[in-house]
């Protein structure tokens, strides 16, 4: 006769009594059996007494914190699953989530059945754990934020576990997006996060250094290597030994260079040019593009064995248009920004100028996001952004975002801000997004004929 197969064991770590009732009532509904613990010390405790399957653990705890009690557990239990609770979806929650070894974390409010299919993910890797084996990750702070990696949609949460999965590692990463999507910001953030934190960081356009100085650039070169070397230079990848660099428009990178990459991502050497000493480094390569590189690969463009090389794990950044949900956020941080230099006098922008910036496609991304909050805190008389403010193309997409038969629109914006901001702007926004419907569908008053005009003239 077979054994039965074992109940999962869930335990629920949260000092909110109402939420533990909660959690208990929809697992058990899924048969698992559920203990709990009203804070992290109690929760460390029971996980040592007895593993659970998967540790439901809540962020914002009196006591210890969740990450806090996240770091307690895996080191009691490296092979621990732990599904992190959070009402703040931040960079720096979500990346140290990841960093301090979290199966994955769930943005409160939470829906039950996402929250039962995460939970059963983690019961099918823990599974794969038990037969195969598995390990810790290590632990490093974070201030993404800080740095301007802003957002708690969706695509941008995907982003934040990728980046602190792959940062306690050496593997080599290829981040790709539109121009203006942040990708130096994220590199930044892995090295900020990996082992080489204390070590350099390096950053180097290829696009904009000239074809007959991107070796040197990268390299170094030797002194009487080419006309105008007059000493010995050391080049970016011996500048940053032992830490990362950062080659932005990879795409745009010569033959003759793209074999020289290739060899220091195989044999970790290189050599200045004019030199003929071989020389070893250490360094972690982050490389970004905007451009279609598996289509430069079969045009012949770019090195095939390179472009597998780096691109070993794909982190792909969202456009801004596909997060219009962070459009709030990202406002907000460029205007805390601004006071702290106190370069402008504007700290916050109407709810009518909000909107049209919702509005907005930004075909430049984040970086048109950020020069347009400045221009027009520049240009703003008062304290407020205002939509007069704001630059002519964006007021006439607001315009005529207002017109009669889109009512569904503002509603569908509305629900988007509710994200992100409080409820008294809300209610703000609301009220304009309204007004604005209410105003577009009032039918236009029927013209004069010419010939009445005329003859009011006279």
């Amino acid at each position: 006769m077979s054994e039965s197969p074992a109940v999962p064991h869930i335990l629920v770590v949260d000092d909110d009594t109402e939420v533990r009732y909660s959690l208990n009532r929809v697992l058990s509904s899924q048969h698992y059996r559920v203990t709990e613990a009203p804070n992290g010390e109690e929760g460390v405790g029971a996980v040592k007494r007895s593993p659970p399957d998967v540790v439901l653990l809540d962020n914002r705890m009196t006591g210890m914190t969740g990450l806090e009690t996240l770091q307690h557990i895996r080191a009691a239990n490296p092979k621990q699953l732990v599904i992190l609770m959070t009402a703040y979806g931040t960079a720096q929650t979500a990346i140290e989530a990841m960093k301090f070894g979290a199966f994955d974390y769930v943005v409160k409010p939470f829906d039950p059945p996402k929250l039962i299919a995460l939970v059963e993910s983690a019961l099918r890797t823990q599974a794969d754990i038990r037969s195969a084996g598995g390990g810790a990750q290590p632990v490093i702070n974070s201030e993404d934020h800080k740095e301007g990696i802003v957002g708690s949609s969706g695509p941008m949460q995907q982003v934040f576990k990728v980046i602190g999965q792959v940062a306690a590692s050496d593997v080599t990463v290829m981040v790709t997006g539109e121009s203006g999507t942040g990708k130096e910001l994220v590199a930044r953030s892995i090295h900020r996060h990996s082992h080489r934190s204390a070590k350099p960081f390096v950053a180097v356009n290829c696009s904009a250094i000239p074809e007959n100085l991107i070796e040197s650039e990268l390299f170094g070169h030797e002194r009487g290597a080419f006309t105008g070397a007059t000493a010995q230079r050391l080049g970016k990848f011996e500048v940053c030994d032992g830490g990362t660099i950062f080659l932005d428009e990879i795409g745009d990178m010569t033959p003759a260079t793209q074999t020289k990459i290739l060899r220091v991502l195989q044999e970790g050497e290189i050599q200045r040019v004019g030199g003929s000493e071989t020389l070893r480094v250490n360094v972690r390569v982050i490389a970004a593009t905007n451009k279609d590189l598996e289509a430069l690969v079969k045009d012949k463009e770019f090195r095939e064995d390179l472009y597998y090389r780096l691109n070993v794990v794909r982190l792909r950044l969202p456009p801004l248009r596909d997060r219009v949900e962070d459009v709030p956020q990202i406002v907000e941080f460029f205007l805390q920004n601004l006071a702290k230099g106190k370069k402008t006098k504007a700290r916050r922008v109407s709810p009518e100028a909000l909107a049209i910036l919702c509005r907005h496609r930004w075909p430049g991304n984040v970086r048109e996001l950020e020069n347009t909050i400045y221009r027009s805190a520049v240009i703003a008389q008062g304290d407020a952004i205002l939509p007069k403010d704001l630059p002519d193309e964006l007021k006439q997409g607001g315009e005529a975002a207002a017109q009669p038969g889109l009512e569904t629109l503002f509603d569908q914006l509305y629900t988007v801000l509710k994200v992100t901001h409080p409820a008294d702007m809300l209610g703000a926004v609301k009220a304009a997004l309204e007004s604005r419907a209410a105003a577009a569908a009032q039918p236009a008053e029927p013209a004069e004929p010419k010939a009445k005009k005329a003859a009011k003239k006279k």
